[in-house]
């Protein structure tokens, strides 16, 4: 799929933490990046090498944001695995960042909790078994 306007991506995003409610496993992925590919390259200048001119881009870069829903090998042959990207423009990132916040939490509290009680357990009892030796 191709990248999505920030409303739609929005609403694909919204749907897919939607379409995760009640089910007892699953993830899901966001990721986020700068876009530099249009970008033409910096000049280097010589200096003294500590500075890396790719750090400090003449203008404000893009940012890419990515999610996906992770699925396997045999859910991407049958075309379960869903991924969505949007381009951020810099004038643009605190508006879409709080939209974006807002969605995430949203969506996150229906999602399940990890049951970590297991892990808990065995590192309570190796800490009680380390202290009384």
């Amino acid at each position: 799929m191709g990248r999505l306007s920030n409303d739609e991506f929005f609403a694909k995003l919204a749907e897919l933490f939607d379409s995760r409610k009640g089910k007892d496993h699953g993830t899901i992925v966001l990721t986020q990046k700068r876009l530099s590919y249009d970008q033409p390259a910096p000049e280097p200048q010589p200096t003294d090498g500590t500075v890396i001119p790719d750090l400090h881009p003449p203008r404000p870069l893009p940012i890419l944001i990515r999610v996906s829903n992770t699925k396997g090998r045999e859910a991407r042959a049958a075309d379960e695995k869903i991924k969505l990207s949007t381009v951020v423009d810099p004038d643009t990132l605190p508006a879409f960042f709080e939209r974006y916040a807002e969605v995430c939490k949203l969506g996150m509290v229906s999602l399940k909790p990890r049951d970590r009680s297991k892990r808990k357990g065995k590192a309570k009892k190796k800490k009680t078994a380390v202290t009384t030796a």
